[in-house]
């Protein structure tokens, strides 16, 4: 089971404030998930399983790492590092995309996230759909898991990207901090409620920024100079299938991109493509998406 992970939340999206929290100790005390230096429930402030689950959490959207053998305990990673400098509230919607982005594509870690994102096909879905689909997927891959395991993974993706007040409006009080963070990304959307269906929408394109967006492509790509824009909208783990965009919104980003002096946008005869800086790197775009906020 070394490349599929599921169900390794025990049920609790991010909560607002936890990434903060987390973040901020595993810089105090690298041990701090494995109590060797006092009870991370009483460190942290929450209850035992939510501090597995934050301690998951922590992993699957690429802030922190933990050695795979040794002693246990987790470093925050290079992009950890830069929004904990940067945005340690995740007050930037730039940091959510991010996050995002790290947790649609970790395969390993994440993979009831990973599939959703990147090989499930329908726009518009139930529990059911996903969960039978999503256990084919696993078993083409020669893997077993319990349905009330993907279950799990299936409303927890929901409750991370639809805000409580779309799903159950009567029950949310303003103080309450369940939401989770990228609820904002405005990546699920209700479809119909009483049929419990939900659709994927495309989200905002000035929520997006040109420069979390060019990070993503540059990763992507993989050090190539060249890339077809329809692979950068329906490549595995790329913009647009990680961030559900439509041809006409990644086409406006990409030139805003363009305008920003990154890349350029070169239509031929039937063929589109983005021709990337060779000196582009992820972090560099990261780096300068924080300059160009904080100034």
């Amino acid at each position: 089971m070394a490349n599929m992970r599921f169900r390794a939340h025990d049920t609790f999206f991010i909560r607002k404030g936890w990434i903060n929290k987390g973040l901020r100790n595993v810089q105090n005390d690298s041990s701090v998930f494995m109590g060797i230096n006092g009870n991370p429930m009483d460190i942290l402030g929450i209850g035992a399983n939510m501090v597995k689950a934050l301690r998951y959490w922590l992993q699957a959207v690429g802030l922190t790492e933990e050695p795979p053998a040794g002693r246990r305990m987790q470093t925050l990673t290079q992009l950890g590092e830069l929004i904990s400098d940067n945005d340690p509230y995740l007050e930037e919607m730039g940091t959510l995309w991010l996050l995002h982005y790290r947790l649609a594509t970790n395969k390993r870690d994440a993979t009831a996230w990973y599939y959703f994102f990147n090989e499930f096909r329908l726009s518009e879905f139930t529990r059911d759909d996903f969960v039978i689909q999503l256990n084919s997927y696993i078993r083409l891959n020669g893997e077993e898991v319990s349905e009330r395991s993907l279950d799990d993974d299936y409303n927890c993706i929901i409750n991370t990207y639809v805000p409580r007040i779309k799903s159950n409006p009567e029950k949310v009080r303003p103080e309450s901090n369940i939401d989770c963070p990228l609820g904002e990304l405005g990546l699920i959307d209700i479809g119909n409620k009483k049929d419990k269906i939900y659709k994927r929408s495309t989200p905002k394109k000035d929520t997006l920024h040109p420069l979390i967006m060019l990070a993503v492509i540059v990763e992507q790509a993989g050090g190539q100079q060249e890339v077809k824009i329809s692979s950068i909208q329906n490549d595995i783990c790329n913009a647009g299938k990680v961030f559900n965009l439509d041809i006409i919104t990644l086409t406006t980003i990409l030139y805003r991109i363009e305008l920003m002096g990154y890349i350029k946008v070169v239509r031929t005869a039937g063929l589109d493509v983005v021709r990337i800086d060779r000196e582009t790197k992820f972090f560099d775009c990261v780096r300068a998406y924080y300059r160009s906020i904080n100034n």
